[in-house]
């Protein structure tokens, strides 16, 4: 759901300049029109309306899947009108989503036996990953309480501030009170002491992210896995960890084979990943895995005939497309592990060529670690002249999609930048970033300060002051251009500095 307004629209109509050869007309904006049109027409309005989109190919801002290979579209489209709910019409399908399952279960070592069916389901992405997650562990929770006899009215889940905000609504739609472990500057994900330390009988688990929206950072699973081992030892209780790997989940076992924060750990009972992220699969698909049968309850899952032969379903919603299973089996088969490995290495080595160039500027630190997701996160050393917000608006002249934002509590006052890093991001491209950012950094410092202008008015309407007032707002024009000559002629002796090598 998109809240929309419509204040800010000056026409309640669509006038098409091409479309007119078909249409004189105007169309309604926000009513369904009286008449049809011819289909050209309808093509034309609308082509001519997207091109104000900005580029997919850059929008920095985003994790999500922005290229796909030629035959993968093709795939995508013959099978678009498949509703995959529709197991018993479809059951190729069905069984290419089943194939995927296993092969990510197999890739994140659950323990299923070569001749064993692993436990998952694939969804509209890691939201809706979430949810079934958290409600499968909420659900269990309930159970156990009830069986001991005890209150199972007040659930909560431990989570670092970090958190993307679907942890949130899961939290919210689901009446689950979220405790979140602040974060500070200098450490911007989940301190595994603390969230261990905020875990009572009410907690139905503790969510790692493997892969922090805000810098890319892995937390320390195993670390946690450790600390909640003891825990549950000395307490007579059972706290399950969920590692949320969405954008990491495509990432670790590549990279880092041998770094613990799966199901090699006892207490993670479920991971959820993104197939449209580093999964590269295109937006609308997501995955959760449980560490077994045990772990998913249940009654949770519905059992339905009225489409053909009985067919079970977990799932939040009912109907959806097929193409992104179909996707999603395409690049498991056409890549396999080392496709998969070449393509996160080659993403790695251009996040640590583009972090090369904006550390060569002198103007940012860098928030963001080598070793992650890859994507450079970085904040001004010196934000009294203009901010990464400013920053980021001026990068759209070029073209550029990067956000700027805040950190969470209790270090939001860091600002930061971050571009992400995908398969269809290059070498080039990453230069020509870097370049932009540049530019971008000496027109900001060749502007005046809001700071100076401010000085300048205030001085030249004290000096007006004193003569009367006379002539005052021609003094302020002088002494703002003034202050803009002096600041253009140091942004000239700098930039002949850094021709000649001496800055």
């Amino acid at each position: 759901m998109v809240v929309t307004t419509t204040a800010l629209d000056y026409d309640e109509h669509v006038h098409c300049t091409f479309a007119s050869r078909y249409v004189r007309d105007p169309l309604p904006k926000f009513k369904m029109p009286e008449h049809s049109i011819p289909k050209e027409a309808a093509y034309q309005i609308i082509n001519d309306e997207l091109m104000l989109d900005g580029n997919p190919r850059l929008n920095l801002a985003s994790f999500v899947t922005t290229w796909m290979e030629p035959e993968c579209d093709k795939l995508i489209m013959a099978s678009i009108n498949k509703n995959y709910v529709d197991m018993d019409e479809y059951p190729v399908t069905t069984e290419l989503q089943n194939r995927c399952v296993n092969m990510i279960a197999h890739l994140f070592n659950a323990p299923v036996g070569d001749d064993e069916t692993a436990i998952g389901v694939g969804t509209v992405g890691s939201s809706e990953a979430i949810m079934l997650a958290g409600l499968a562990m909420k659900r269990k929770w309930q159970k156990k309480r009830q069986s001991e006899g005890k209150p199972y009215d007040k659930p909560n889940i431990v989570t670092g501030a970090n958190v993307q905000v679907c942890w949130e609504k899961f939290a919210r739609y689901f009446e689950v009170e979220l405790k979140e472990v602040k974060l500070k500057e200098g450490y911007y994900v989940m301190d595994p002491v603390k969230a261990v330390e905020m875990v009572d009988e009410n907690t139905i688990c503790v969510a790692a992210i493997l892969g922090s929206t805000l810098n890319g950072e892995f937390e320390d699973v195993k670390l946690l896995n450790e600390l909640l081992t003891k825990k549950n030892k000395e307490t007579g209780w059972d706290t399950p960890i969920h590692v949320d790997a969405a954008s990491g989940g495509f990432i670790a076992p590549f990279l880092y084979p041998h770094l613990q924060w799966d199901f090699r750990l006892p207490l993670v009972k479920s991971i959820n990943v993104s197939g449209h992220k580093y999964g590269l699969v295109y937006a609308g698909v997501g995955w959760v895995i449980w560490r077994s049968k045990e772990e998913l309850p249940e009654e949770l899952i519905f059992h339905i005939n009225y489409l053909g032969s009985d067919q079970p379903t977990f799932t939040l919603n009912f109907s959806k497309g097929s193409s992104q299973i179909i996707a999603q089996y395409y690049q498991f088969i056409r890549l396999g592990l080392e496709g998969y490995k070449n393509i996160i290495q080659n993403c790695m080595a251009n996040a640590r060529a583009l972090r090369e160039e904006i550390e060569q500027t002198g103007r940012f630190n860098i928030l963001s670690k080598e070793d992650g997701v890859p994507l450079v996160a970085f904040s001004l050393k010196d934000s009294s002249r203009y901010t990464v917000f400013d920053i980021s608006e001026e990068l759209r002249r070029f073209g550029w999609i990067v956000p700027a934002y805040t950190m969470p509590p209790d270090a939001e006052h860091v600002a930061v930048l971050r571009v992400v890093i995908r398969e269809d991001f290059s070498r080039s491209l990453a230069e020509r970033l870097a370049g932009d950012i540049e530019k971008v950094v000496m027109h900001l410092d060749a502007k005046p300060s809001r700071g100076t202008i401010k000085a300048a008015h205030m001085t030249a309407a004290v000096d007006g002051g004193a003569r009367g007032g006379e002539g005052s707002e021609k003094r302020v024009k002088k002494s703002v251009e003034q202050t803009q000559r002096e600041i253009t002629t140091h942004w000239k002796r700098l930039v002949d500095g850094r021709r000649t090598g001496a800055c």
